[in-house]
């Protein structure tokens, strides 16, 4: 809260903040510190291989992330972080700290969860599960904390080295394919303090954008009936169906569908249907994510659905109630931190893929029927505000672009043109496809923090944007209270059940070069013709 009162006060009184005592450097020495820390990255890429491989072998679904964080806050430990465990109440969630004295706060998060039903060998073209029906990494949250764990070991040691005052927060973005843990921790104060936010996420390119991003928010919402149970066949009259009710809300929401704004977007699971036929149903569940491009339409969205799930309950004689399993609000970054981001990205550039990488990028894309154009050679231009709203998927990095000037960098470690949340998309992501995307991330990374380190006023501006733009008109207001408990519950079931078989499967560094190696693939492996 500091940054945020200390800015107001200089804003209004027009005046320079510059808070923070860091020795001047030139831009010339602000340059070869940068180029030191690509370089320190650089020589540490088989450290940052081993960890994506790892994380990529453990496969674990959101709230369940229980081996990759003990291994990454292991790490994160020896080398001096201090390690905080059970972030709001969530059991796999955690803060790590390491301050070097006064100067900006700068939290490194991104994502370790995965994929139901996405388990998939690395290197192979064509589908090949490792465990038949188990999760995998197809989403790729097994690259982006080694991505900023490199990057901050980087920058660590050129701030010790230069006595360069400042903190580094690194922290794991828990269960975001269930968009259900960052609200509680901006709810629970654990980004007050802090002056700027990178998120890093995998993508097929080296990019970063400001300004409000295409996508949704959403709010994730189970609605649970209960009636009376009877037999079926006997006594059919004395049961009050949970699961017509719940039948009931889908179709009355099914014809919702037909009025709401091309924007707007919805699906549903039913999480509880019944136990058997001959038993009318006492309890039944289904759960929605209700989307919009702002605030407003979610909340109606909400407000619409919750009408429908009582009229439901009025129809079947049953009674209804409904929780928040999780949010995302529409994602607005930072135009300061994104512009000198993609600076450095320019400097980095894209990762130099070879012949194998190209091959087996264009036998995936052949396989699931697109155009096989192989892996990226051009950077993408700084991503611009949308000028026209774009519906499309959520993130709940969204809460934290709203409480603290943040960005996301997206890097190059997976193939373009295939489904997303696909074992598809599992394919590149413990292979040198990954492995590369992550080594130029964390490049990007590194310098962009140097910056903000090294330059102060940079922060200052960051906020200033965040203030006088961002949310000069609109103000965050979160969509869960200070009694929604956060669903830890959730996926403990399927882990269970998969957890002794993926085990067989995890990567032992000690033995194999690569996972890869472990597995016995052949790199690129594709479908002989």
């Amino acid at each position: 809260m500091r940054r945020k009162l200390l800015l107001t006060l200089a804003l209004a009184g027009g005046i320079c903040l510059s808070a923070f005592p860091q020795k001047k450097y030139t831009p010339k020495q602000i340059e070869a510190l940068k180029a030191e820390a690509a370089q320190i990255v650089q020589a540490n890429h088989k450290q940052s291989q081993v960890m994506v491989d790892k994380i990529f072998s453990f496969a674990e679904l959101g709230f369940q992330e229980i081996e990759s964080s003990k291994y990454l806050t292991g790490i994160l430990e020896q080398n001096g972080f201090t390690i905080e465990t059970g972030i709001s109440a969530i059991p796999t969630a955690w803060w790590a700290t390491w301050s070097n004295g006064e100067g900006p706060v700068i939290a490194l998060g991104s994502d370790v969860d995965n994929i139901p039903k996405a388990s998939q060998y690395p290197g192979v073209a064509y589908h090949k599960p490792m465990v038949e029906g188990a999760p995998g990494h197809g989403e790729g949250h097994n690259a982006g904390i080694p991505l900023n764990i490199t990057a901050a070991l980087a920058v660590k040691q050129i701030m010790e080295r230069e006595n360069i005052g400042g903190t580094l927060i690194l922290w794991p973005g828990i269960a975001e394919e269930l968009v259900a843990a960052k609200a509680w921790f901006v709810r629970d104060g654990k980004f007050d303090g802090i002056d700027l936010c990178i998120f890093t996420h995998v993508a097929n390119n080296l990019a970063v954008s400001y300004g409000q991003a295409s996508g949704t928010g959403l709010i994730s919402v189970e609605y649970t009936f209960s009636g009376d149970a009877a037999h079926s066949a006997g006594a059919p009259w004395r049961g009050k169906s949970a699961a017509d009710a719940t039948e009931l809300m889908n179709i009355g929401w099914n014809y919702k569908r037909e009025h709401l704004h091309p924007l707007k977007r919805s699906h549903s699971v039913i999480t509880d249907g019944g136990d058997q036929p001959n038993v009318v149903p006492s309890k039944a569940s289904i759960w929605y994510y209700f989307r919009d491009v702002k605030y407003d339409g979610i909340m109606e969205m909400y407000a619409q659905a919750n009408d429908i799930a009582k009229g439901a309950a009025l129809m079947t004689g049953t009674t209804m109630e409904y929780k928040v399993l999780g949010t995302a609000w529409p994602r607005h970054f930072n135009k300061v931190i994104a512009e000198r981001m993609y600076q450095n990205i320019l400097k980095v550039g894209l990762p130099e893929w070879d012949e194998n990488d190209q091959t087996l990028a264009k036998a995936v894309q052949e396989e699931m029927g697109s155009k096989p154009t192989g892996l990226a050679t051009k950077l993408d231009t700084l991503g611009l505000p949308v000028k026209e709203p774009v519906s499309g998927g959520s993130d709940d990095i969204g809460d934290v672009s709203w409480v603290v000037p943040t960005v996301t960098l997206r890097f190059p470690s997976n193939i373009p043109g295939l489904p997303g949340h696909h074992w598809s998309n599992a394919i590149a992501m413990a292979t040198p496809i990954a492995h590369k995307g992550v080594t130029a991330g964390a490049k990007a990374e590194a310098m962009t923090i140097l910056d903000f380190l090294l330059l102060p006023e940079l922060v200052d501006q960051a906020w200033d944007y965040f203030k006088n733009v961002q949310t000069k008109e609109e103000t965050y207001k979160p969509m869960i209270t200070k009694d929604d408990a956060p669903p830890i519950y959730l996926n403990e079931g399927i882990m269970k059940q998969f957890r002794p078989a993926l085990e067989k499967f995890y990567y032992d560094e000690t033995k194999y070069d690569t996972y890869l190696e472990q597995l016995g693939v052949t790199y690129p492996t594709v479908k002989k013709e």
